[in-house]
């Protein structure tokens, strides 16, 4: 199974916690479901490639918060669905996560804040207009 979680090796973050904070994004969005198998430790640290003691301490991490079971020669699978509340939460982090690491890559560039945020909304207006486009046109189709 090919999780492609995307791990950020500048960010400052342990790659451990990124790693369960990606999968706890998964579950959030309903990308993983209760009963999915996850990929081994090995195959998950040659896929990211990062050393197997950091992928096992994220799956140990996981399994001490209850998110996923390892039974031995079967393999590791996500236990149940989270409450709305920690779902919520969860997608709360992530959208700071993914806030902070857009800002640092701008910094990074050199870009400046009145420049990186009319780039934002400038981007967000695009993707509203074309997401209105996309029902607009599906309307004088008479498409529901």
């Amino acid at each position: 199974m090919d999780m492609n979680l995307e791990i950020d090796f500048r960010s400052g973050i342990p790659i451990y916690l990124q790693v369960v904070e990606r999968i706890k994004e998964r579950l959030a969005s309903g990308q993983l479901q209760p009963g999915n198998q996850l990929p081994t430790v090995r195959s998950l640290a040659q896929e990211l490639r990062v050393n197997f003691n950091t992928i096992a301490r994220a799956y140990r991490i996981m399994d001490e918060s209850g998110i996923i079971s390892t039974q031995q020669g079967r393999g590791t699978y996500i236990l149940e669905m989270p409450p709305p509340e920690v779902i919520g939460s969860i997608r709360a982090k992530a959208l700071e996560d993914l806030t902070q690491r857009y800002i640092a890559d701008a910094e990074r560039l050199g870009v400046a804040t009145d420049e990186l945020s009319r780039s934002l909304n400038e981007e967000l207006a695009r993707k509203k207009e074309s997401s209105n486009l996309s029902i607009n046109d599906l309307k004088k189709e008479n498409i529901p």
